[in-house]
C-alpha cells in the first residue's frame, strides 16, 4: 500500500489499530482474578463453617482457595496433554465462576439446616452437593472452550471439584454414605452436562449436519490470534453450504502519467460474514492483494448482501487476482468527457459524476435507514443504462444510514424501482453536466483506528477528491460497519466547507463485529463530531494532493465463485438463535434437575 498517510486521529491517537476487539467480555487479569478467588473463598469457608475458626481456616486452606488456586494452575496443561487448549486466564476464571457457584448453595443449604434442622441432611452430605455442581459447570465450559471431547476434558473438569471434596472431607470425616453421595452427584453432573450439551448442539447439527459446540474454540482463536488452523475450520463450515455464482468486479483507476496514483475497487461481494472469515475484513485483503501498484485503494460497499458472502480465504484470493489482473490490463479511456457530481432531482437516491467518459454513481436513501441492496437491483439498472446508449457505471451503495432491520433494498420492491429509476437519472444529469476537459484527482488514508474504541477497522478513513468541469466533489470512506442514523447530516456540512459535493460511505467491512454488542456502527462508540472532524481533515489532505490524473475503467466477470448464497444467512442466525434458545432454557433447568437429585440422594442415604 502506498497510500499517504495520516495517522493522528482527531483526539491526537497515534497507535497501530489493532487486528480485534473482543467478544462479551474479557476474563481478570491474574492478580484480579486470585484476589477474587481469595475473597469468594473466605466467603465460602465462612458459610461452610462459621464461626469454628479452627475449621474456617483449615476448610479455606485446603477445600477452598487452594483447590480453586491449584485448579487454575492445573487446568491449562492438563487440557494441553489431551489435545485441548485453555488459556491461564481462563482457567482462573472458571475457578472463580465456580466459587461463586457455590457459595449461594452453601449458604442456603446451612440456612435451610438453622430452620428445619431434623430435615437437612448432616453437613457431611453438603460437600458432594457442592462439588456435583462444580463439576457440571466445568464440564460445560471446557467441552466447548477448550475440546469437544467428554472423555478428553474429564481429567480437567474433576480437578476443582475433585480437590475441593477432599478438602472438605479433610475437615469433615466422611462417612460411607456421603462417599457414595459423592459418586452419585458426580454421575448425575456429568448426564445434566450432556443433557445440555446435545440439546444446544441439536439445532445447528440438524440444519448444518455439524457441532456448534465444537466450533466456539476455533472460533476463540480465530478472534484472539487470527490463528490459520483455526480460521481455516471455520471456513471448511461455510463451504460445506455454498453455491457457485458468478461474480462481477470492477475497478476504476486514476493514473498520474504510467502510475496508478489511486484504485477504487468494486467487486460485487459482500464483506462477510464475520471477523475476518472469507470476504470480511474485504478492504485490508484487497488492499493488500493488489499492493503497491494500485496506490491508494479504496473498497466502498457495492451493492450486495449475504447472499454474495465468500466463504473463504481462497475465493477471496480470486476476487483479488482478478481485480489484479484488471490493473495489469487496464484500457485506454474511451472519452475525455468529465463533469460534477449532480443529484438529477430533490428526493433522488442516486447521485452520480461522469469521469473519463464512466459514470461513477453513489446510491444512499439517507436520511432514511439505509443498508444492502440486492445485487440484482443494482445489475438491472446497469444492464439498462447501457442498453439505452448510456456510459459504464461503477455503482457504490453508500451504505450509511443505520437503523437495526430496516433499509435493504430487494428487488421488486418499490424501493427497488425507485432507486433503478434515480440511478438512471441521476446518469443522465452526470452526462449532460459533463464538457471535455482535464481531471484533477487527489487522494488521502488517514490510520490508527481501533474497532473496540472507534468501530473503524484497518483501512481507517479515506478520502478521494476529483474536480471537473471547475467543481470538486469528495468521497469520504470509513472502513466500519453504517453509520448511525443522523451521523451523515453531521459529517456531510463539515465536508461541504471543502468541497462543492461531497458523499460520506462506508465499507460496511464486518470485521468491526467482534467487539461487545456486535453490530458496532459508526457513531456509536465514537462521537459523530468526531467522525465529521476527522473525515474533513482527510479530505482536506486529498484537497492538497490534487493534481492531473488520467481516468481508466475495467470490469469483468468471475464465473463460479463460491458464495453462501440465498437464504445462508438467515439458517445461520436462526440456528444460532434457537442454540442460544435452547442454552437458556436448558440450563437452569439442568441444573435445578441435578441439585434436586443430589439433594434426593442425600436424604436417601444419611
Amino acid at each position: 500500500m502506498s497510500a499517504p498517510a495520516e495517522p493522528a486521529t482527531a483526539s491526537g491517537r497515534t497507535a497501530r489499530q489493532t487486528p480485534h476487539g473482543h467478544i462479551l467480555f474479557r476474563a481478570p487479569s491474574a492478580p484480579v482474578a486470585v484476589g477474587l478467588i481469595l475473597l469468594l473463598s473466605a466467603a465460602l469457608a465462612a458459610a461452610l463453617w462459621a464461626p469454628n475458626p479452627r475449621a474456617f481456616e483449615l476448610g479455606l486452606l485446603v477445600a477452598a482457595a487452594g483447590p480453586a488456586l491449584l485448579a487454575g494452575v492445573l487446568t491449562t496443561p492438563i487440557a494441553q496433554m489431551v489435545g485441548g487448549r485453555f488459556e491461564w486466564h481462563r482457567a482462573l476464571f472458571l475457578s472463580i465462576t465456580v466459587l461463586a457457584l457455590q457459595l449461594p448453595l452453601a449458604v442456603a443449604w446451612r440456612s435451610a439446616a438453622l430452620v428445619w434442622p431434623s430435615y437437612v441432611p448432616p453437613l457431611v452430605f453438603l460437600g458432594p452437593f457442592l462439588a456435583g455442581p462444580s463439576f457440571w459447570f466445568r464440564h460445560l465450559g471446557l467441552y466447548g472452550v477448550s475440546r469437544s471431547s467428554h472423555t478428553r476434558m474429564l481429567g480437567a473438569s474433576l480437578v476443582q471439584p475433585v480437590l475441593f471434596l477432599a478438602g472438605f472431607f479433610a475437615v469433615v470425616p466422611p462417612t460411607p454414605a456421603a462417599v457414595a453421595a459423592a459418586g452419585a452427584a458426580f454421575v448425575l453432573a456429568f448426564v445434566c452436562a450432556l443433557v445440555v450439551l446435545r440439546a444446544s448442539d441439536r439445532p445447528i447439527r440438524r440444519e448444518f449436519h455439524s457441532s456448534g459446540v465444537a466450533l466456539i474454540r476455533p472460533l476463540l482463536d480465530h478472534v484472539v490470534d487470527r490463528d490459520p488452523q483455526a480460521t481455516r475450520t471455520l471456513e471448511e463450515f461455510f463451504l460445506r453450504s455454498t453455491v457457485l455464482a458468478n461474480v462481477r468486479v470492477t475497478v476504476l483507476a486514476f493514473l498520474r502519467g504510467d502510475r496508478v496514483h489511486a484504485t477504487v475497487a468494486l467487486p460485487a461481494v459482500h464483506p462477510g460474514p464475520f471477523a475476518a472469515l472469507g470476504a470480511s475484513d474485504l478492504p485490508r485483503k484487497l488492499d493488500e492483494i493488489l499492493g503497491p501498484a494500485a496506490g491508494t485503494v479504496l473498497v466502498p460497499h457495492t451493492p450486495s448482501d449475504h447472499d454474495l458472502d465468500l466463504p473463504s480465504t481462497e475465493e477471496v484470493a480470486r476476487v483479488g487476482a482478478a481485480a489484479a489482473e484488471l490493473l495489469r490490463s487496464l484500457p485506454p479511456p474511451s472519452a475525455r468527457r468529465s463533469g460534477p457530481l449532480v443529484t438529477p432531482y430533490p428526493g433522488s437516491v442516486a447521485r452520480a459524476q461522469l469521469l473519463g467518459g464512466i459514470a461513477l454513481a453513489v446510491v444512499t436513501q439517507a436520511p432514511a435507514p439505509t443498508d444492502d441492496i440486492s445485487y440484482a437491483v443494482s445489475d438491472r439498472a446497469v444492464r439498462e443504462i447501457a442498453r439505452e446508449g448510456g456510459p459504464p457505471v461503477a455503482l457504490i451503495d453508500a451504505h450509511n444510514s443505520y437503523v437495526e432491520g430496516q433499509g435493504d433494498v430487494s428487488y421488486g420492491t418499490p424501493a427497488a424501482e425507485k432507486l433503478v429509476t434515480d440511478v438512471k437519472a441521476a446518469v443522465a444529469a452526470a452526462s449532460a453536466a459533463a464538457e471535455e476537459g482535464p481531471v484533477e484527482v487527489g487522494v488521502a488514508a488517514r490510520s490508527g483506528y481501533s474497532t473496540s474504541r472507534d468501530g473503524i477497522g484497518p483501512e481507517g478513513i479515506r478520502a478521494l477528491v476529483v474536480r471537473a468541469g471547475g467543481k470538486t466533489a469528495g468521497y469520504v470512506l470509513f472502513d466500519g460497519n453504517n453509520l448511525v442514523v443522523g451521523a451523515r447530516d453531521v459529517i456531510l456540512p463539515e465536508l461541504l466547507k471543502v468541497v462543492d459535493a461531497a458523499e460520506v460511505m462506508t465499507t460496511d467491512n464486518h470485521v468491526v463485529h467482534e467487539v461487545d454488542g456486535g453490530i458496532n456502527p459508526l457513531g456509536e462508540r465514537c462521537p459523530p463530531a468526531s467522525l465529521a472532524r476527522d473525515a474533513r481533515a482527510a479530505l482536506e489532505a486529498a484537497v492538497a494532493d490534487l493534481a492531473p490524473a488520467e481516468v481508466r475503467f475495467a470490469a469483468k466477470e468471475i464465473r463460479d465463485v463460491k458464495v453462501l448464497g440465498p437464504g445462508y444467512t438467515a439458517r445461520l442466525l436462526t440456528s444460532l438463535g434457537d442454540t442460544l434458545s435452547m442454552f437458556a432454557h436448558m440450563f437452569p433447568a439442568a441444573l435445578l434437575l441435578l441439585l434436586t437429585s443430589s439433594l434426593v440422594v442425600a436424604l436417601l442415604l444419611r
